[in-house]
């Protein structure tokens, strides 16, 4: 393959990525916040290296505002 058509299917693999991050965002709140406690938790386990711990902080979600709350920040 030229090396030329590689980049080209790298940019578009990516832009969709982006795309299919942002609609779920939009549309799945709910199910992105517990996707995102779900790859944090396991990465925040005592006897993680440190650089695992502060992914896992930026990876989970801001703390919510109670028990009905789902995350999308629409009340403050």
């Amino acid at each position: 393959m030229n090396t030329g058509l590689i980049a080209q299917y790298c940019v578009v693999a990516l832009a969709v990525l982006v795309s299919a991050a942002v609609v779920m965002h939009k549309q799945f709140p709910n199910a992105t916040r517990k996707l995102r406690v779900a790859l944090a938790l396991p990465l925040l386990a005592e006897g993680r290296p440190a650089w695992m711990r502060q992914l896992a902080r930026r990876i989970a979600p801001p703390g919510s505002g109670g028990k009905d709350c789902g995350g999308c920040n629409g009340c403050g």
